[in-house]
C-alpha cells in the first residue's frame, strides 16, 4: 500500500516542534506531513516551561498518548507511515502492532515493556522518571546537565545549549513508568506492517545495544522488520548537525518496502 502521508510523533521531553526540519525535508518531496504534539503540548516551550509543575501534565499516561494517536489516524481514514523518535518510537510500534500503519520508524526508540537492559547510561538517565520515592504525579523538568548527559553528550556545548533551550519541556512521569507494563507490549509474533529501528551508537539514555535487542524481538518472517545504526549519532540525531542521514536512509527504505514513490 503506498501512500504520501508521514505522522510524526514526538518523544519526552519535546513537542511536536522538533520535527520542523523533518517537516520541511519531506514536504520538499511531495509528502503530507502532519506532526501532532502530545495531549496538552499545543503551547509553546515557554509557555510550558512556565506552568511547570503542571498538575494536570501530571495525569498524563502513555495509554492517553497511544490513544491520541490512534484516534488522530482513525479520524482521518488512512494509514500513514508513522515515524516515532523515543518514546514516540514505541507508540509507533505499538500503532504498527494495532495494524494502523502502512509502515513505521522508530528512532531511538524506548523500548517495549520486557526489553531491558542494565547498561548505567541507561539507568542513570532514566532514573529520574522512574525513581520509586517520587510521586508518579509530580512532573519533571529535565535539568540542562541531565539533557546533556541523556540527549546530546557528544554535542558541542553551544549546540547543547541551543538545543535544550529550544525543545525541552517538562514532562509526566507516568508515561516512561506506564511503558514498563501493559500499555508498553508488544506481540512480536504477529505479522505487522514494514518496521524500520534505527539507533545512534553514542545514544545513552536508549542504548543502541537495547534498540538492537528490541528489534530482535520480533519473530514473524513474513513481516519487514530492519534495523540500522548511525555511528556517531547522539539521542538527539533528529535534531543533531548531519539530521539529513537519517532521514535519507529512511526515504530509500521507504522506497524499498513500496511504501511511496
Amino acid at each position: 500500500m503506498k501512500t504520501k502521508t508521514i505522522l510524526f510523533v514526538h518523544g519526552m521531553f519535546m513537542t511536536s516542534l522538533c520535527w520542523e526540519s523533518w517537516q520541511k525535508y519531506y514536504e520538499a518531496k511531495g509528502f503530507k506531513v502532519i506532526a501532532p504534539n502530545w495531549p496538552g503540548r499545543g503551547e509553546p516551550v515557554k509557555a510550558l516551561r512556565r506552568k511547570h509543575p503542571d498538575p494536570e501534565l501530571g495525569k498524563l499516561t502513555l495509554e492517553k498518548v497511544v490513544e491520541h494517536f490512534a484516534n488522530f489516524i482513525e479520524k482521518h481514514h488512512e494509514n500513514p507511515i508513522i515515524i516515532g523518535h523515543s518514546m514516540g518510537g514505541l507508540v509507533a510500534q505499538i500503532l504498527i502492532n494495532r495494524g494502523l500503519g502502512a509502515a513505521g520508524v522508530a528512532i531511538d526508540s524506548a523500548p517495549p515493556a520486557g526489553v531491558f537492559t542494565t547498561k548505567w547510561s541507561f539507568v542513570k538517565s532514566n532514573f529520574p522518571m522512574i525513581n520509586p520515592l517520587v510521586s508518579r504525579s509530580k512532573p519533571h523538568l529535565m535539568s540542562f546537565p541531565q539533557f546533556q548527559y541523556a540527549f546530546v553528550n557528544s554535542l558541542p556545548l553551544e549546540e547543547q545549549k541551543k538545543a535544550y533551550e529550544r525543545y525541552v519541556v517538562p514532562e509526566s512521569r507516568q508515561v516512561p513508568q506506564q511503558s514498563l507494563g501493559r500499555v508498553g507490549k508488544i506481540d512480536f509474533k504477529k505479522p505487522h506492517p514494514p518496521l524500520l529501528i534505527t539507533a545512534g551508537s553514542l545514544d545513552n539514555i536508549i542504548p543502541a545495544s537495547l534498540n538492537k535487542s528490541n528489534y530482535e524481538m520480533y519473530k514473524d518472517p513474513s513481516s519487514v522488520t530492519d534495523f540500522k545504526e548511525f555511528p556517531g549519532k547522539t539521542h538527539f540525531l533528529i535534531g543533531q548537525k548531519g539530521w539529513e542521514e537519517i532521514a535519507d536512509f529512511i526515504t530509500d527504505w521507504l522506497k524499498k518496502q513500496n511504501i511511496s514513490g
